[in-house]
């Protein structure tokens, strides 16, 4: 008899062990379901942030005890955002009492729905003191943002008029008024211009895998002579196209294009080598880097005066040299780097280029060409060039000074590239 109740005890307990084991394995089981989601950051949006000179400088004072208000528009979707704001051009701390975060209503105005405001918040606090030359990520809040929605970013000034940090060339119109407008909805009576300040990226925690394009470039990528707020730059339309496939619906990309820029020298900000670690290398999620550099290279080496056919040749190599630059220091970070050819720009008032210039051009663009030297190509010359006139943009893509694309010229570049490049 003992030894019965023994062996029914012994039963019991193994029924009961078993029972444990499924259940921890029930659970171990939905623990890594639970955790199989492994939330990652990427940039959603971004601007290359620098010290703006001559007209693109804001009158001193603009910005002292003012609510600026900015429209960006995310490349991709997320649960939850932050916010990185810059005080890169600073020589003294930049103090911010507050910041906020709603949907806009449109692209061109600065009305926002006030049922999604949220106050950011830094470390806890509304207010935050950004130090010389840093950039600082609000807390994250969440917030569905949608791939191609406009989002409002209010940033309130204090009373000192702050150094100026800026994008000049945001072909996006923000607003400010006087004092604390946070969460005002319709920002009514605000004056406008048409720049982004201290305001580096928007970035989007997702939970699903993502991917993120930088596109380096001058004002070409930067969108001059596109529609001020049109959303139509070359950047503008790869985006659409990867969201309208729904197998690359989780690639993002952001625009670090700035005017004027070269890969040699500074121009209306730091020259693209300088800018490399911060505006590409940095950014969260990068996996790939389209290189639109060089027109601007060629063109200010005789807008002057005329140089040696050995100064050119020279030149060439330099620009060639920057870019395996570029592409070593990208590939150590695991980055796909492809190379997009220089455009026409024959007949450019600006740069008066001759058939020297154009040599340099077809030079650099070979190099280009060739397999090897980028991961992949994109033959934005092939694509906009004038085949009557190929040192020339065709007339369909001009904007009428030789040299940038229209609207239609920066859609045409946009449909050009090949979405499997990102696969």
């Amino acid at each position: 008899m003992t030894r019965l109740l023994l062996l029914q005890k012994a039963s019991t307990s193994v029924r009961v062990a078993v029972r444990l084991a499924c259940i921890a394995t029930i659970l171990a089981t939905g623990s890594a379901h639970a955790q199989s989601c492994a939330p990652a950051w990427v940039a959603g949006w971004a601007s290359s942030q620098f010290r703006p000179t001559g007209d693109a400088a804001l009158p001193p004072g603009t910005l002292a005890n003012q609510t600026l208000r900015q429209v960006v528009r995310p490349s991709v979707s997320g649960d939850r955002v932050r916010v990185r704001l810059s005080n890169l051009a600073g020589t003294r701390p930049l103090p911010i009492l507050g910041a906020s975060i709603a949907r806009a209503t449109s692209s061109a105005a600065p009305t926002i729905d006030p049922a999604t405001r949220i106050a950011l918040r830094f470390d806890g606090k509304p207010d935050i003191i950004i130090p010389p030359g840093a950039d600082y990520l609000s807390d994250t809040v969440t917030l569905s943002a949608k791939a191609l929605d406009t989002l409002a970013i209010s940033i309130r000034y204090a009373a000192a008029d702050p150094e100026q940090t800026s994008h000049p060339g945001s072909r996006a119109t923000s607003w400010h008024l006087p004092g604390d407008h946070l969460s005002d909805p319709q920002f009514a009576g605000a004056a406008t211009f048409d720049h982004w300040f201290n305001l580096a990226a928007l970035e989007v925690e997702r939970c699903a895998p993502a991917q993120l394009i930088v596109a380096l470039g001058d004002s070409i990528t930067d969108g001059k002579n596109s529609t001020t707020n049109g959303n139509d730059r070359w950047t503008d339309r790869l985006a659409e196209r990867l969201q309208a496939d729904p197998k690359r619906r989780h690639i993002a990309i952001v625009n670090q294009g700035i005017g004027g820029n070269r890969l040699l020298a500074d121009g209306l900000g730091p020259n693209a080598l300088a800018r490399l670690d911060r505006d590409v290398l940095a950014q969260p999620g990068v996996t790939h880097l389209i290189l639109l550099e060089g027109i601007n290279d060629l063109g200010t080496l005789t807008r002057e005066a005329p140089v040696s056919t050995a100064a050119h040749q020279a030149h060439v190599a330099r620009i060639i040299g920057a870019y395996r630059q570029i592409i070593a220091r990208a590939r150590a970070k695991g980055i796909k780097v492809i190379g997009a050819t220089v455009m026409p720009f024959v007949g450019n008032d600006y740069y008066h280029a001759d058939a020297q210039n154009e040599a340099d051009r077809q030079a650099v663009n070979a190099w280009i060409r060739q397999p090897g030297n980028f991961d992949a190509v994109i033959d934005f010359d092939a694509t906009t060039r004038d085949p009557a006139r190929p040192d020339r943009l065709a007339p369909a893509y001009d904007s009428g000074d030789a040299l940038h694309p229209s609207p239609r010229g920066y859609r045409a570049m946009g449909d050009a590239i090949a979405l499997d490049l990102f696969d």
